[in-house]
């Protein structure tokens, strides 16, 4: 009888612990503790024989009626706690679980208790278990991934995840919406070749924007599956795409160039160049698209004879040296004469970040021109010196352009030009030391300065040494003047003769 009473005894201590742990909590009305379930759900228990439910607190009802197993629970669990045990055998190896929230800015859990061979589980409120709060807030390695300012997850071998960050929780929300499931992974999927710890620029799309959002995306190992780690590079890739945007548009104008243009880098490769350098330098596109550095471009040029051949190897990459300091500083100008008879003017210039601009310009019909003014000129002035008058050539702007070698005979000139010309009132003032006084001078500085009105005409000027000379001006094109000097030659020759004597 006495064992009878005993074992009732013992019958009525196990109810009412039963009762306990599945009595709920109190909590004020009003509070908001559901991940996307209602408040009310929370604190509630279950009572698991195996994977039989055999019990569970009144408050279970209002959401999960049909929970009738472990498998039904896990069911309803894995969305908002994705690591909650598949079956209750971990719980029984390892006494006591506590399954966090895959949202970890979500004050829930998930206890599971082994109790003599009865498993307890119950929804709970983390607030409310401050010695686990306590461990958790003390665990820097838990604290950093949770306050990372980059979304971090981990991602399990089929591809869900297990776990994320506030960041991860956020970025989500944004880009999906508020109630969705977190173990959808935001990000693509590695593939099985990605390499670990190798990053790789992935995009998403937001279901309420067209623009694309852009990160770098790191992954490591880890024993559950990969920790991801994801880092927004958006204002690099815009930086980028303004960039590309940039070298399109002047590639678009440098193309227009007759100029040829070859811009290096800061590490000295080809960055940019123009259809005109291909056509002025022969050189092969698919090389230049090969970004070749700058010594392999000029060994090209060399190669191809466009530019002067060098006396010997060593001198010519010493030439190179300079040539590239030169360029530098903005001080690198050369023309090139080529084997080939063209001229080239060839110039350096720096560009911001370290780069270097070379322009390479055709210059040959330029200098054929001047060669042959030159030339030219030579002819004239030669021709010029033949003749027995003396001649005085005026430009429009009243200035000495050319005279012959009886002027600087008649006058005494050495014919040696400075860098500013002579005005006609200088010329004529030295004129004036060696003639007697006569208006005729005065009237050749008024007809070379006007405009209208300008006809042939003639006077006759005496040196002082009595020789008279007869003195011819006449208008010219473009506002021009020549005057000539025809003296008695005769008498000059007689007047050197005495001088030489003497």
């Amino acid at each position: 009888m006495v064992d009878w009473i005993i074992l009732a005894i013992i019958g009525l201590v196990s109810a009412s612990l039963a009762v306990q742990w599945l009595l709920p909590r109190r909590r004020e009305r009003g509070d908001n503790f559901g991940l996307s379930s209602p408040a009310s759900l929370f604190d509630a228990a279950f009572l698991f024989d195996g994977d039989r439910l055999i019990s569970h607190s009144d408050i279970a009802l209002e959401g999960f009626e049909q929970v009738r197993d472990w498998a039904d629970l896990c069911r309803l669990l894995h969305r908002d706690f994705p690591t909650f045990p598949e079956t209750p055998d971990q719980v029984r190896r390892e006494g006591n679980l506590v399954i966090p929230a895959i949202d970890c800015t979500v004050e829930r859990d998930v206890l599971c208790e082994w109790i003599d061979g009865i498993v307890r589980v119950q929804l709970r409120d983390r607030t409310d278990c401050p010695s686990i709060t306590q461990i958790a807030s003390n665990d820097p390695n838990r604290l950093a991934m949770e306050k990372a300012p980059y979304p971090v997850w981990l991602l399990d071998h089929q591809g869900d995840v297990r776990w994320c960050n506030a960041a991860y929780v956020s970025l989500v929300r944004k880009v999906r919406d508020q109630d969705t499931d977190l173990t959808a992974p935001l990000f693509p999927v590695p593939d099985a070749d990605q390499r670990l710890s190798a990053k790789a620029r992935v995009s998403i799309s937001s279901e309420f924007s067209e623009n694309k959002l852009w990160f770098d995306l790191t992954l490591v190992d880890h024993p559950e599956g990969h920790l991801s780690y994801a880092v927004d590079i958006k204002a690099i890739v815009e930086a980028e795409v303004a960039q590309r945007k940039f070298v399109q548009t002047m590639t678009k104008t440098f193309a227009q160039l007759p100029i040829g243009l070859a811009i290096f880098d800061r590490n000295r490769q080809l960055a940019l160049f123009n259809p005109a350098l291909i056509d002025l330098t022969t050189l092969p596109p698919d090389f230049l698209s090969c970004r070749p550095s700058l010594s392999s471009f000029f060994d090209r040029l060399r190669d191809q004879h466009m530019m002067p051949e060098p006396k010997n190897y060593r001198s010519w990459r010493s030439q190179m040296n300079d040539l590239l300091e030169a360029a530098e500083d903005g001080n690198y100008q050369e023309t090139w004469s080529l084997p080939s008879g063209s001229v080239y003017s060839v110039s350096g210039r720096p560009h911001p970040d370290g780069a270097v601009a070379f322009l390479f310009e055709d210059i040959t019909a330029e200098i054929t021109l001047t060669r042959r003014f030159r030339s030219e000129m030579d002819l004239m002035q030669s021709i010029l010196d033949k003749l027995a008058d003396a001649i005085a050539v005026f430009s429009d702007d009243g200035t000495l352009a050319f005279t012959n070698f009886a002027y600087q005979q008649l006058w005494g000139d050495t014919g040696d030009a400075g860098f500013d010309a002579d005005s006609v009132l200088e010329v004529t003032k030295s004129w004036q030391e060696h003639c007697t006084a006569t208006p005729i001078l005065d009237e050749i500085r008024d007809f070379v300065e006007a405009r209208e009105n300008r006809a042939e005409w003639s006077g006759v000027i005496y040196l002082r040494n009595g020789i008279q000379v007869l003195c011819t001006v006449s208008p010219m094109q473009n506002g021009a003047t020549i005057v000539r000097f025809s003296a008695d030659r005769d008498a000059l020759m007689r007047q050197e003769a005495q001088q030489i004597s003497a």
